[in-house]
């Protein structure tokens, strides 16, 4: 895979961020530009429409955009600390219609051979919430045949459709859909950041959950940083 072909990485806000940055710290040479996008799929959609380096990137129509993070599994097969590439991206609107869109297939096969078949080719949901109960996670993995969620995947796809630039997302499972996590919908503001007071109060009303969820993201995160590394790095 040329790594210049990808000219940015999108990749959420906070630790998710902090670890792909610290997996670009390994790597020598070319470098995209890594940017921080917001959680959920109106803020995600509202910052890339506003933002004055993806006007930039729009400018060069070569440009090719990964998406990189955690995403959750809804299906057994997927464990914490998988790796996968997204083919496609769904999202369900309120009056239940599922809408579709794809990856660039050029770019998902170019990753793929660079991660030596380590990843495994997903159909991947995205909400506009958490997806907590471990039963509505094997609910909507059965439903809708989906093996990963995610908050900002469709949200992306959907922005740079009409562009031309083509988009990839590679993520890493950091949540397995056998075990519940703490409800933290109501930590989430309208913008897309989270509020650090009703996070707190949340993870300590589920402790058991939360210990879970913090093991999950940091083991997920730190494949992660792995996985940016390997992505561009120099192979002589």
């Amino acid at each position: 895979m040329n790594q210049i072909s990808i000219q940015a990485v999108l990749v959420c806000q906070g630790a998710e961020y902090q670890a792909v940055c610290r997996g670009f710290r390994r790597v020598s040479g070319y470098k995209p530009l890594v940017i921080p996008v917001p959680v959920g799929v109106k803020p995600g959609y509202t910052y890339l429409q506003k933002s004055q380096e993806i006007k930039e990137i729009l400018n060069n129509p070569q440009s090719k955009v990964l998406v990189m993070g955690l995403c959750g599994s809804l299906q057994p097969r997927y464990q914490v600390g998988d790796i996968v590439l997204y083919a496609d991206c769904i999202h369900q609107k309120n009056t239940g219609e599922i809408l579709v869109s794809e990856c660039d297939s050029t770019l998902t096969a170019s990753l793929q051979h660079k991660l030596q078949e380590k990843a495994g080719v997903v159909k991947a949901l995205t909400s506009d919430r958490m997806i907590w109960l471990s039963s509505e996670k094997r609910h909507l993995g059965q439903m809708l045949a989906a093996d990963v969620v995610d908050m900002e995947g469709y949200a992306v796809l959907e922005f740079f459709k009409s562009t031309g630039l083509g988009v990839g997302m590679v993520r890493v499972v950091s949540d397995g859909c056998d075990r519940n996590l703490p409800n933290l919908n109501s930590t989430l503001n309208s913008d897309g950041s989270l509020q650090p007071l009703s996070l707190a109060i949340a993870m300590l009303k589920q402790p058991i959950a939360a210990t879970r969820l913090i093991r999950g993201a940091l083991q997920g995160l730190q494949v992660l940083e792995e996985v940016t590394t390997c992505l561009f790095h120099k192979t002589e």
